[in-house]
């Protein structure tokens, strides 16, 4: 990009974090986009890639993965693959998985909604945490069902 392009183009593009990630991305090629979704996914022991914000999500199956996660009382980073499409398609090129939300332990692709709920319903979520030292506030309920 010339200097001329450049300079008048930043002070706009700083202003506004949205246009700056499209800015910067839009001319990102899919390896980059790859590595970033990498490190996103291991910057955390949970991460969901979702539509929306957990305060707010745009979609069923993104609010049914965030309130799983709110009844584990589980710390995770989430990513809002509305604001950037090249991470919306990077991340179904990454796990070469359709749908939105992915959620990913320890840095391993778990899988979606419908996934998430099950291992929730079976209690092998709770194992799932365990294993890479996540306490799930659901086993102190179970536990303390289990004691009366």
């Amino acid at each position: 990009m010339n200097a001329l392009l450049q300079s008048s183009l930043l002070p706009r593009l700083a202003v506004g974090a949205k246009l700056h990630n499209v800015f910067k991305l839009s001319f990102s090629t899919a390896a980059e986009v790859q590595k970033s979704i990498d490190e996103m996914v291991k910057k955390s022991k949970v991460v969901i890639f979702m539509k929306g914000v957990p305060e707010a999500p745009k979609c069923g199956f993104s609010n049914a993965v965030v309130q799983i996660l709110r009844m584990h009382d589980v710390p995770y980073d989430s990513h809002d693959v509305l604001k950037d499409d090249a991470i919306r398609n990077g991340i179904k090129e990454y796990t070469n998985w359709p749908t939105i939300p992915q959620v990913f332990i320890n840095g391993e692709f778990v899988g979606g909604c419908d996934i998430l709920l099950k291992l929730h319903q079976s209690g092998d979520l709770v194992e799932q945490l365990e294993k890479v030292d996540i306490h799930s506030a659901l086993k102190d309920k179970k536990d303390d069902k289990s004691t009366t």
